[in-house]
């Protein structure tokens, strides 16, 4: 279904003129094409987990084909992406939407930011920089990514400088699978280059990079508003353990249309950690009764999902650790809700 709405879409992006006045067609083009292609990078994440089919060679072929037509490097992402569930919440071996702590030299940076900004200001700051910047960020210097892996950290390359981390988040057994990524992103690129020669660089771009950003701020958002709010905390080593760092995740309301297309990724999600090879259509049933059976484990905010954004963008800076044997915590300044 996923792949086959997106061509769809797709394919009506080949008609909109490019012109200054199809602006509005092609703004919502943008939307409901990088909406529907969301559920392709849906399908090629349950691949990346064993959950999608029994042959690991069907998965792997899959996932690779569908994460590569989105620019993703597959086989890199599928490694960090381990890290992640390994090591959800953990300040030191976690990976993805890892805070910085209040003392460090990043987390001061960040606070003096947000202070000088204000919260409605650095919110807005802070949207712009997680949903467009996130993304590319993330997979070309490892921003966000866990304390025990340093910085730069690139899913491209492990050669200097991107392995000065106490650990290495992509050791040497990972070089040949991520050379096969990065073909597939040239394969991908070489496909757009073509296509630009034969219609044109503006219709290339119009057609496929306009829903490409779409797609990033959906993935980003979902993961971001997935493991971070004001009252979720992520753990240091002596406190840290897989169970409690696993349950630090939370559902959402997302709404029948979005969970229809995105295969409830956003509202499934403490399930999805407590058992990642669940495929999307019996995530709901495993919801439910994870839910009826440990109803206080299982986090779920009703919060509409763009003032829960907004509360997380304008609120979650820095963490601090209120005493010892706790978690951090982000200390939020009051703001006025969107």
């Amino acid at each position: 279904m996923s792949l086959s709405l997106t061509l769809l879409t797709y394919a009506l992006g080949t008609k909109i003129p490019l012109t200054a006045m199809a602006a509005p067609l092609w703004l919502l083009y943008a939307v409901v094409a990088g909406t529907v292609a969301g559920g392709c990078w849906v399908i090629a994440h349950e691949c990346g987990h064993r959950a999608f089919h029994p042959n690991p060679r069907v998965e792997a072929v899959v996932g690779f084909v569908l994460h590569s037509l989105l620019l993703v490097p597959y086989f890199s992402w599928q490694h960090s992406h381990a890290v992640h569930h390994a090591n959800c919440n953990h300040m030191e071996g976690g990976e993805t939407h890892v805070p910085p702590r209040a003392g460090s030299p990043a987390g001061r940076l960040v606070a003096r930011i947000s202070k000088q900004l204000g919260p409605e200001l650095y919110g807005v700051t802070s949207l712009i920089t997680h949903l467009l910047l996130g993304w590319p960020l993330y997979l070309l210097f490892g921003v966000a990514g866990g304390e025990n892996y340093g910085a730069p950290t690139s899913h491209f390359t492990i050669a200097g400088p991107f392995r000065n981390g106490r650990r290495a988040l992509f050791p040497n057994a990972c070089i040949g699978l991520m050379r096969l990524s990065n073909l597939g992103l040239l394969g991908m690129l070489a496909i757009l280059v073509l296509a630009a020669i034969q219609f044109s660089p503006a219709r290339v771009l119009c057609v496929y990079g306009l829903p490409y950003l779409v797609i990033n701020s959906w993935l980003v958002g979902y993961t971001w508003l997935q493991h971070t709010d004001t009252d979720i905390p992520h753990f240091s080593t002596p406190d840290w353990t897989w169970a409690k760092g696993a349950l630090q995740t939370v559902d959402r309301p997302y709404g029948p249309i979005l969970n229809l297309l995105h295969h409830g990724i956003g509202s499934t999600h403490v399930c999805h950690h407590v058992n990642p090879r669940i495929p999307h259509y019996n995530a709901w049933r495993a919801t439910s009764l994870l839910k009826e059976r440990f109803p206080h484990l299982v986090r779920y905010d009703p919060t509409p999902i763009h003032r829960a954004l907004w509360r997380v963008a304008t609120r979650c800076a820095v963490v601090q650790q209120p005493s010892s044997g706790e978690g951090f915590f982000y200390q939020p300044q009051p703001v006025s809700e969107a």
